[in-house]
């Protein structure tokens, strides 16, 4: 499989309007009756799917509605970045806990984002995957953001798929049937032959994780470089009754505020700073194939 990229990414934005990337972004905590508050948030998590090209970038700055207790800077936000891409991902191949490196495309998206954050408000610490795809990119975005060390959590590693590991996906469903039926399954609770997780399991792990890392950074804005089966888990966790979050592009940005055991979307998959580069088309591995 040839990896197709184009230079604008197709992102999932939240129903709200878009605003220009020099618009100034103020933090708003509002209180609403329970009523328009339940359905602000069901707006919030209700995501579009764009399948035509934009003419200009993306830019997925969306509002967030949370609870007065969040005032004071007592929220955690969290910039989630799905890793740079790999050549398994523009292969099509399935990589889970297989430690596959970032390819040149991949190298450069990871140089991007970090130029990018290095730009916008100061982070005070980055925490990674300990798989190498993610890990480079979280020391290129910590190089350029103050030389910060990066912190490793093996409970935001991408899904174990198992006996699906290494196998081009289009050949799973022939080369180990029984494995692809279970990636395929409804079951949350299915595990992966040969070692493989369920959905339930990795979702209570990286959710897990970032809850602990939110719980330490209330006031901070921190980095969290991960995977896209991860980054699915945490946008379930945070619109827990919304739309699929879709595709999760390498090297996307999606902005999470954690207030306790809250947890609100502040923007979700912005590649806006792809110019350059492009991203992979398929967005292999960070939708349903995410692995």
């Amino acid at each position: 499989m040839s990896a197709v990229r184009t230079q604008w990414a197709s992102p999932v934005c939240l129903h709200f309007p878009r605003f220009s990337t020099r618009s100034v972004k103020i933090a708003v905590c509002l209180k609403f009756p329970a009523t328009v508050k339940t359905l602000l948030l069901k707006q919030s998590c209700a995501l579009t799917r764009h399948s035509t090209r934009l003419l200009n970038p993306p830019h997925s700055l969306s509002m967030s509605f949370s609870s007065s207790r969040c005032m004071g800077g007592s929220y955690a936000e969290i910039v989630v970045v799905r890793h740079g891409e790999t050549e398994w991902n523009a292969d099509g191949r399935i990589q889970g806990h297989l430690d596959v490196e970032l390819n040149e495309a991949g190298k450069q998206q990871a140089a991007l984002v970090a130029d990018r954050l290095s730009k916008e408000p100061k982070i005070s610490a980055v925490y990674s995957s300990d798989l190498k795809r993610a890990l480079v990119t979280a020391e290129t975005i910590a190089a350029k953001c103050g030389g910060l060390e990066v912190i490793t959590d093996p409970d935001l590693r991408e899904r174990n798929l198992g006996e699906l590991q290494g196998l081009v996906f289009r050949e799973a469903a022939k080369l180990s049937p029984k494995a692809h039926k279970a990636f395929l399954s409804h079951r949350t609770d299915q595990d992966i032959p040969g070692g493989g997780e369920s959905l339930d399991h990795l979702f209570q792990r990286c959710t897990s994780s970032l809850q602990r890392i939110g719980n330490k950074h209330k006031g901070e804005r921190v980095v969290v470089v991960s995977h896209g089966g991860v980054i699915r888990s945490l946008y379930k966790r945070a619109c827990p009754n919304g739309k699929s979050g879709g595709k999760v592009l390498n090297t996307s940005v999606n902005i999470f505020h954690l207030c306790d055991k809250e947890w609100t979307i502040k923007s979700w998959g912005d590649v806006s700073h792809l110019q350059q580069t492009g991203y992979l088309e398929s967005g292999f591995g960070g939708d349903k194939t995410s692995g």
